[in-house]
């Protein structure tokens, strides 16, 4: 649960728009699992890696970088220098290997613990979860799952959520961020009704951790690993959960004209066909909206598959009144409890 400012400067902030009494301006945001998973999970995954922050920090140089990067599965330590080689000046990690959770355990997934399975109770890594920005992040908070809320090989890992808030020159609130890595299906080793039932449990966190640290009067974005491709259940429990965000994928499908899409999508639910997912909130003084979509790392001429996942990047357009003031810079709440038993 920290965050660090690297001696690289901010690039220039965002260019503002004013047009009929209001002030706008945009965020770039990219979710990606870098599948910095090191051995013996992985081999060789080290010059991908180096890849991939190379891309990023050119990018940078030639100001056409996400704002923001969302990373999931940052768990070897080629990983984490990666992450440190793309050169943006504000990093924020999510759960240590170590680190307990806060909130209050209510349901555990069925037992006994599959102890074979990687339900031991001990987190070889932490979350792998990293958030990037080129603007300030002011706050920070994260919250692991617990080794009572996981099923399989995922346990092996101290997933969770994490938050950063990040302050934008001129627009009149914060923007929280809140990026997560829920349990797997398959790859976790265990039949699918015992990895589903945790992932509704690592639904419920998220659900709760989003309302905990930002009030519904924040504008928000969420994105990351949900794990729910092609997954019936998953998804009707997800939504069932997160009732304050809207699916960028949805938003796009049902306002084609409003949303700029650069990159296939397939049938009529393209949100089914992925794990990497992101989603928006409005806040109370700045309006959220999905401008444009497209793909990184996913094998095209301009941008090599680097990982076995595609990055999913979304343009924002953040949107307020002319003349709104600025509140006070507010931190993440400080309302979740002392670590508790996971």
């Amino acid at each position: 649960m920290s965050y660090a400012q690297s001696a690289i400067p901010s690039a220039s902030p965002a260019r503002l728009a004013e047009s009929d009494g209001e002030v706008s301006t945009t965020l770039d945001v990219l979710s990606f699992n870098i599948e910095g998973l090191g051995w013996p999970a992985r081999r060789n995954r080290a010059a991908s890696l180096r890849r991939i922050a190379a891309t990023l920090a050119d990018l940078r140089e030639r100001g056409s970088a996400p704002d923001v990067v969302l990373l999931q599965e940052v768990f070897s330590s080629t990983a984490v220098r990666a992450v440190t080689d793309a050169g943006y000046p504000y990093r924020a990690w999510g759960p240590s290997r170590t680190q307990r959770r806060r909130l209050p355990v209510s349901d555990r997934r069925p037992e006994p613990a599959r102890w074979l399975k990687g339900e031991a109770g001990l987190h070889v890594v932490g979350s792998g979860l990293a958030i990037l920005s080129r603007h300030p992040i002011v706050a920070v908070e994260s919250e692991p799952f617990g080794t009572k809320r996981c099923a399989g090989y995922d346990c092996l890992s101290n997933k969770g959520v994490q938050f950063a808030q990040v302050i934008l020159p001129g627009v009149p609130q914060p923007i929280a961020l809140f990026n997560t890595h829920l349990n797997s299906q398959g790859s976790s080793g265990v039949p699918a009704a015992r990895s589903g039932a945790a992932h509704a449990l690592q639904v419920d966190d998220v659900a709760r951790f989003t309302r905990i640290v930002a009030d519904a009067g924040t504008p928000a974005i969420l994105g990351g690993d949900f794990n729910m491709r092609n997954s019936r259940p998953r998804m009707e429990r997800f939504d069932e959960d997160i009732t304050s965000f809207t699916m960028v994928r949805r938003f796009c499908v049902t306002n084609p004209s409003a949303c700029d899409v650069k990159m296939s999508w397939d049938g009529d639910e393209p949100w089914m066909d992925t794990q990497d997912l992101q989603l928006f909130r409005n806040g109370a003084l700045v309006t959220i909206t999905p401008i444009k979509v497209e793909a990184m790392f996913d094998g095209s001429v301009a941008s090599p598959k680097l990982s076995d996942h595609d990055g999913f990047r979304v343009t924002y357009r953040l949107t307020w009144r002319r003349g709104v003031p600025r509140p006070a810079r507010s931190g993440a709440a400080s309302h979740l409890s002392p670590p508790v038993s996971p």
